[in-house]
């Protein structure tokens, strides 16, 4: 993205450092909510835990009482290479020894992991920056910050597709890049990176000396026939500068267990562990044996896809074309246009008020650019993570309250 095409950086909207979430609760103070409330603002699953989790933690009871490897267990690190192995198309197996670690979280790898890439990167002058795409999670700013490196927020916006245009990243950009963070399914628009594109993106920041860090969270919950390709996938078996972090908490509908995993360069994992070692909490053994068992399991997996598709189909028919709704490749959140209907803090302030729904201002989630622009304003984010019935009741409300 040429110079003046790309968003700036600096303490303007969520690019302050403050949580999207505290302004929302500030937005909303001293309004009741006009019908019985739901909260549709924060991407926690609730779909029934795995039958799996309780017998296991008991089983394990006992291994509360020494303290875990940082690294993680081998049999997590195993079931998360086996993992890996079966749901992509890699080019070559991943190394449990080398190429897998656990994370308290994957919001952890992904916050620490720029802090890591600073002094693991060649020189990248006296301004060396991040790439994330805009809208964004809000680890990857936070961490690019306390890296010390520059936040260029791309924005991703609706006449890209709703993913940022890496391809139009110029040369000398890249050239003091430390990072470029990926989403894909992305949060909150849905919208799932092409196998093309991130195989330029790869190879052009290999090439530059910068990172790849691949937030693939959402990648278990899509929605059309085709799985999202994996950015271990575009490698040719060399994971040199390439890391993917991924989670239980959406693809097993755990976001309480605390439990992720780092994979890929095998030489900057080693790199990380010794900052990891003293700077990042470990996870206890009882969780990574409810992980382990996770991973090898996939029926659980596809329910939760089962159900997920299940609510769309319900968004598909009662929204039908208001908020020019459209059904994401991926993920379990709407992204709903309220420009007309006066813009996305007015709306969320009266969907509270008068609907008693609870949902993220879209400009809470993205940066504000020196000219004023926000790829998040004018939408608002609604998670559909609660039952069937909670979710129709909802759905139900933001049609009746577009008209």
């Amino acid at each position: 993205m040429a110079g003046g095409n790309r968003a700036g950086t600096g303490g303007q909207g969520t690019s302050s450092g403050r949580s999207g979430f505290v302004r929302l609760t500030e937005l909303l103070t001293g309004i009741e909510p006009g019908q019985t409330p739901i909260n549709l603002s924060v991407g926690e699953p609730h779909h029934p835990m795995p039958d799996f989790v309780g017998p296991v933690l008991t089983k394990h009871l006992r291994d509360f009482g020494r303290y875990p490897m940082t690294r993680g267990i081998e049999p997590f690190r195993i079931a998360v290479a086996n993992w890996l192995n079966r749901r992509y198309k890699l080019p070559r197996a991943v190394d449990p020894e080398r190429e897998v670690i656990v994370l308290a979280g994957s919001r952890e790898g992904l916050f620490l992991a720029a802090i890591a890439a600073r002094s693991y990167t060649a020189k990248r002058g006296d301004n060396p920056a991040v790439l994330l795409p805009n809208p964004f999670y809000m680890a990857y700013f936070a961490g690019a910050r306390a890296a010390g490196c520059e936040p260029i927020a791309l924005p991703a916006t609706r006449a890209t597709n709703f993913l940022p245009d890496y391809d139009a990243v110029p040369d000398e950009l890249l050239a003091r890049t430390v990072a470029v963070y990926l989403c894909s399914p992305a949060n909150p628009q849905g919208a799932v990176l092409p196998r093309e594109t991130i195989a330029r993106i790869v190879k052009r920041a290999r090439a530059a000396g910068a990172m790849i860090f691949a937030d693939e969270c959402y990648s278990e919950i899509w929605l059309g026939d085709a799985a999202p390709t994996g950015v271990l996938e575009v490698t040719d078996g060399d994971f040199t500068g390439v890391l993917t972090f991924n989670s239980l908490s959406k693809r097993s509908s755990l976001p309480g267990l605390r439990c992720g995993f780092m994979a890929g360069d095998g030489d900057f994992l080693t790199a990380f562990m010794e900052f990891r070692n003293v700077a990042a909490p470990q996870v206890p053994v009882p969780i990574q044996e409810v992980a382990a068992v996770a991973y090898s399991d996939e029926a659980h997996v596809a329910e939760n896809r089962r159900l997920y598709r299940a609510k769309f189909d319900l968004a598909d028919r009662i929204l039908g074309k208001r908020y020019r709704y459209f059904r994401p490749e991926g993920g379990f959140f709407l992204w709903l246009d309220v420009n007309e209907l006066g813009g996305d803090e007015a709306t969320a302030r009266e969907l509270w008020r008068s609907r008693g729904l609870r949902v993220v201002p879209g400009s809470y989630l993205g940066h504000t650019a020196p000219d004023g622009s926000n790829p998040g304003a004018g939408y608002v984010r609604a998670a559909l993570v609660d039952d069937l019935a909670s979710t129709e009741q909802a759905l139900h409300r933001l049609a009746e309250h577009a008209g």
